[in-house]
């Protein structure tokens, strides 16, 4: 009696094992936080939709064998370091970030769980790197600009408004003295002068909006910077108002109103980013994953802001066009 109690004593538990060791298995699903500086995202976006294509091609299906973890501090950035530490609490297995202030708070929150950002300028030059081939640490991503970008809107600002012989230039302080040189080169090889006005906070753009109009500027050009992602609506608004047009590196842009944007696109971003994730979920470290450059951009024109504008877009810049907004 005592042989047979032990007998199924032993055969009951090493029944018993295996479903316990199954069931914690089950439960220790991969999760991927997002922490944006941004308005929510939209689950049903492009970009995101994007993310999650490419994501289920590395084998990573939402739902299934992989959660998501969104956090987003809508607009406020003194929100991002509790965001981040939120994410950081509940030991994601990565974090996907996007914008410059929220990539520097996903770094000061944790130096252990990969990151991969987005939509950042130069990463070397804002030491969330080492270097793009060797990044180092706990972070790699896709780059969102080149410094080639800030020439080529020029470039398409004058082909849309070919008369144009004055343009301003928005910039924030901590920016805009690495882009003159190259921006005013630029111009003198197409015949524009360039009018750089400093904005500090989003206090100063009617400001800004007068100085221009009052040294007659033609046009606009807004350099990439967080605080006018922002304000797109505002400014896209503005230069309808004060019939500038006007060009940006973010599409979202020329979506609100605005005549044109140029840059990378963001959904294919979203896609590589997807791709970088997937790896990191595999094993691989961000230490030994290369950042990414942009290797798709998209040309977006608004033709209802150029008629309210009075202005007529070349037949030749509309072939261009990714997508243009009637």
């Amino acid at each position: 009696m005592r042989l047979s109690a032990i007998v199924l004593i032993l055969a009951f538990g090493f029944l018993v094992v295996p479903r316990v060791a199954v069931a914690q298995l089950v439960a220790k699903v991969p999760q991927i936080g997002f922490l944006w500086l941004r308005s929510p995202l939209d689950a049903s976006s492009h970009s995101l939709e994007a993310f999650r294509h490419s994501l289920r091609e590395m084998g990573y299906a939402e739902g299934q064998n992989v959660a998501f973890a969104y956090r987003s501090a809508e607009g406020q950035v003194h929100r991002l370091p509790a965001l981040a530490a939120e994410l950081v609490h509940l030991n994601v297995d990565v974090i996907v970030v996007g914008e410059t202030p929220a990539i520097q708070e996903a770094i000061r929150a944790t130096t252990i769980i990969p990151i991969v950002m987005l939509t950042v300028g130069d990463p070397v030059e804002m030491g969330f790197v080492q270097s793009l081939a060797q990044p180092g640490g706990n972070v790699t991503g896709v780059g969102g600009l080149v410094n080639e970008l800030n020439g080529k809107l020029l470039e398409l600002l004058k082909e849309a408004v070919p008369g144009v012989t004055r343009i301003a230039v928005f910039g924030v302080p901590a920016h805009l003295p690495h882009f003159v040189t190259e921006m005013e080169a630029t111009a003198r090889e197409l015949g524009v002068q360039l009018q750089f006005l400093v904005i500090r906070g989003a206090d100063e753009f009617e400001s800004a909006f007068n100085a221009a109009t009052r040294e007659g500027a033609g046009a606009l050009l807004i350099l990439p910077s967080p605080l006018f992602a922002l304000n797109e609506r505002r400014i896209a608004a503005l230069t309808v108002k004060r019939r500038l047009p006007a060009i940006f590196w973010r599409r979202l842009f020329a979506e609100a109103g605005g005549l044109m944007s140029y840059g990378p696109s963001l959904a294919d971003n979203w896609r590589r980013a997807a791709v970088l994730v997937g790896k990191i979920l595999k094993g691989a470290k961000p230490a030994d994953l290369p950042v990414e450059q942009p290797m798709k951009f998209e040309l977006v024109i608004n033709l209802k802001t150029a008629q309210a504008l009075g202005i007529t877009i070349p037949p030749t810049l509309l072939f261009q066009a990714d997508e243009v907004i009637r």
